[in-house]
């Protein structure tokens, strides 16, 4: 049985549940609070020394970290994530990145909360997911397609990564205003099964 150690809100696990849903995967999941420090129990620093989510098992293998394993589902798998055209590849591979490797780490919750916490008042958790996320979407932007996807008509990492990114920004009051290509993607990425069953809302916590 795959086993995915998940928690609802964060992103990198987010990735994961759309990816084990455009397989048609079944999967149980084990949800690691990441608020009340769950992540740092010895239990889960044995499958993650990095002390993060998500984890899979599957394949009799245990795999960390978001972006490696959905390009492994997507070789096992023939999920079509990543284009066969070198080019097309990575181009896809490089929006993902300046989601999953340049917003997403800056804008973690312990990161976030570190730089609050030690700015004597001076950053929020508002303010700072605001200078951040922002201005990232708007870089994104520049890099797509003009259609109902990020690249193309099929579905792909970088799809992936964009929809919890902007679960981040909705809930943080980012202005999706001035990214139109963005808005006008997640209004189609919506209406597909597997990435509207994996929203956070969707997932037990």
């Amino acid at each position: 049985m795959i086993h995915l150690y998940d928690y609802w809100r964060s992103s990198a696990a987010y990735r994961l549940r759309i990816t084990l849903g455009l397989a048609g995967l079944d999967w149980e999941a084990t949800q690691i609070n990441l608020a009340e420090g769950d992540q740092r129990s010895p239990e889960h620093l044995a499958r993650n020394p990095q002390a993060l989510v998500p984890v899979l098992e599957i394949d009799g293998q245990r795999m960390v970290q978001s972006l490696a394993i959905i390009e492994y589902l997507d070789a096992t798998r023939a999920l079509g994530l990543i284009p066969e055209d070198p080019l097309q590849a990575a181009r896809v591979r490089a929006a993902a990145y300046v989601i999953a490797m340049d917003i997403h780490p800056v804008c973690n919750l312990r990161v976030a909360s570190f730089a609050a916490q030690n700015s004597n008042g001076g950053i929020t958790m508002e303010s700072w997911m605001q200078a951040h996320i922002g201005p990232g979407l708007a870089a994104f932007e520049t890099m797509l397609d003009d259609g109902e996807r990020c690249f193309g008509d099929a579905v792909t990492m970088a799809d992936i990564c964009l929809m919890p990114q902007l679960y981040n920004a909705h809930r943080w009051g980012i202005d999706l205003s001035p990214v139109p290509k963005i808005r006008r993607i997640e209004a189609t990425l919506s209406e597909i099964p597997a990435f509207a069953a994996a929203h956070p809302d969707q997932t037990p916590h």
